[in-house]
Order: structure tokens, then sequence, then C-alpha cells
């Protein structure tokens, strides 16, 4: 993987249903989870998304996306919150995402 990007996750109770709702959030992404033991690095090529409305579909409804900070210990390439999902990218998957939002082809 050239361009690995995502969270690195503490052991809980959760790891399962969170790796499953990246998995979900991620369908066309490579998804690459590694166990080290005390952590769990979880990665994909350039980009990688996670949304409250999946989260909450395996872990309930009362779950918030800002729950997850607790659990991640740090993170590869650029992260970026809103109130419903997380999205950890590198830089070119950022400029490329923003130049389609405007319109601009890259």
């Amino acid at each position: 993987m050239n361009n690995p990007v995502g969270p690195v996750l503490r052991h809980g109770d959760e790891i399962d249903q969170i790796i499953a709702a990246i998995e979900d959030d991620n369908p066309e992404a490579d998804i690459e989870v590694i166990d080290r033991g005390a952590y769990i690095r979880i990665q994909a090529e350039d980009s990688l998304e996670l949304t409250e409305a999946t989260l909450q579909s395996y872990l309930g409804a009362d779950y918030r996306i800002r729950s997850l900070e607790v659990s991640m210990s740090s993170f590869s390439g650029r992260v970026s919150t809103e109130s419903d999902r997380i999205r950890w990218e590198t830089a070119e998957a950022v400029a490329a995402r923003k130049a389609q939002k405007a319109g601009v082809s890259s």
C-alpha cells in the first residue's frame, strides 16, 4: 500500500463493530486491518470515511461519531471531521475532493 490512511484504535468491546462500519462505508476500498496486540491499525489507500449513521447501525442510535475519539489513539493521513462523519485522506485526495466539489476536473 503506497498511501495508507486510517485510524489506529485501542482494543475494546466495540472494535469489531467499528471495523465492520468502516468496511460498509468504504465498499470500494481494499481495507487492511493490522492487529498489533495493544492496538489495531485500519487503513486503505488514499481515503477512508466513517459515518455516524453506519456506526449507529452497529452500536445503537445513541452512539455519536465523537465517541470514536476515545478509542482512536492515532491515525495516518489528514483527518477531517464533521458532525456526522470522519474522513482520513492523503493531501492529494483532499485536493481532488475539493476540486470535484468545485466542479473542476483534476
